[in-house]
């Protein structure tokens, strides 16, 4: 996998820690402490050494439960959607800023624009009860070398990725292929077609019995021509 000096390392189901050429640090998504797929020198924010930027897809626990802590303890600055940040910030989180879907940011040295997914996003509060948390959201990441890497977050497969490809013409995409709460194998292929990628990440499988999409599942539908690793979580690529 051809990551042009940059380097990630898959923390478990849907959190990634991006290592940019310029040594700077983008740690995609928040669940690490009680994620049973992170390695234990991960889980707590120490563990993750400086971060230099947060991205957050949405407000499903298992992506967010963990970004209060590691935004209070690394001190980085956060990005999410509206109302994902809107939520953050009222438990005093001064450094996350939201935007929406279209909109660009500047993130440890790199451009991130927010792009579409489909699937849902409320927050579960501290009471158990549903708050809003805004639109579900993936990622374009633009790095400073050129590479340009599809966050899908979660979301099942959808025909505007095809503008995804033709915009902005990504080098990887990180796709869910777990099944029952996004896209199985099935589904991705399809989204591997649509994105013209030849380099694909998988996250969101294997945390849990249900999540059953593999890798090597998707290798099989997709075909010689794209690279798509065995990933174990804390592996480091790059």
């Amino acid at each position: 996998m051809d990551l042009r000096g940059n380097a990630v390392t898959w923390l478990g189901h849907g959190t990634w820690l991006w290592e940019t050429s310029e040594g700077k640090r983008l740690l995609v998504d928040c669940w690490t402490r009680n994620n049973p797929a992170c390695p234990e020198e991960y889980r707590e924010p120490a563990g993750l050494g400086t971060i230099d930027g947060i991205l957050i897809t949405h407000g499903h626990f298992d992506h967010l439960t963990d970004a209060a802590e590691i935004i209070r303890a690394t001190g980085a600055p956060a990005f999410a959607i509206f109302e994902t940040a809107m939520y953050l910030g009222g438990r005093g989180l001064e450094s996350v800023t939201g935007f929406n879907k279209g909109g660009t940011i500047e993130v440890a040295g790199c451009r991130a624009t927010m792009v579409n997914a489909v699937h849902s996003g409320g927050i579960t509060a501290e009471d158990g009860t549903i708050v809003e948390g805004g639109d579900p959201a993936g990622y374009v990441v633009e790095f400073p070398d050129g590479l340009v890497v599809y966050h899908a977050g979660d979301t099942d497969v959808f025909g505007d990725m095809a503008l995804i490809a033709e915009i902005y013409r990504p080098d990887v995409a990180v796709l869910p292929i777990g099944d029952l709460y996004t896209m199985s194998p099935r589904q991705a292929a399809h989204a591997v077609r649509l994105l013209g990628v030849r380099q694909v990440l998988c996250g969101h499988w294997g945390t849990f019995p249900p999540l059953t999409g593999r890798p090597a599942r998707l290798r099989e539908l997709v075909g010689e021509g794209v690279d798509i690793p065995d990933l174990e979580p804390g592996q480091r690529f790059g």
